[in-house]
């Protein structure tokens, strides 16, 4: 590990007390969730992080030759939170391959890394019925789970 991600590993980690000292005070995400999904799903799948607002994706990945592009998406839960959490909204106009969604426990610690192929994830999102949805690019994290598959831990 060198000296530059050693710093970083520690900077997340004040970075998760932080947001979790910050949401104690005032009932509000500090808004630092998506970062540290980024970082944590990076880390634990070997991705390779796109520059910061990179339209589309957040991550490529490397398989057999071929250059996926992922977004990801982060949800934290603690033991308050509302069943029916959302997935970020989704934008279907930019070129991706895979969602990737990453459940943060209440330490913001990565509890589930979930996938869904572009097909899939448009095909939800296109479904007649819901505004959020239609409009939003959002799907509920548990229609995430039902078109995708958890990918770890396996």
């Amino acid at each position: 590990m060198t000296i530059e991600s050693e710093r970083l590993v520690e900077l997340l980690r004040e970075v998760k007390l932080l947001a979790r000292e910050y949401y104690e005070l005032t009932e509000k995400p500090l808004g630092v969730t998506a970062e540290i999904a980024e970082y944590e799903v990076a880390h634990i799948l070997g991705l390779k992080l796109s520059p910061a607002r990179q339209p589309g994706y957040d991550a490529v990945r490397k398989i057999s030759g071929r250059t996926e592009l992922l977004q990801i998406k982060g949800r934290r839960f603690t033991s308050a939170s509302k069943r029916s959490q959302r997935v970020g909204s989704i934008n279907l106009k930019h070129d991706w391959d895979a969602v990737l969604l990453v459940l943060l426990d209440e330490h913001y610690e990565p509890t589930a890394i979930h996938e869904a192929d572009r097909k899939a994830v448009t095909k939800a999102l296109l479904k007649p019925g819901s505004k959020a949805r239609n409009e939003r690019g959002s799907l509920a994290v548990s229609q995430f789970k039902a078109i995708g598959s958890q990918i770890w831990p396996k």
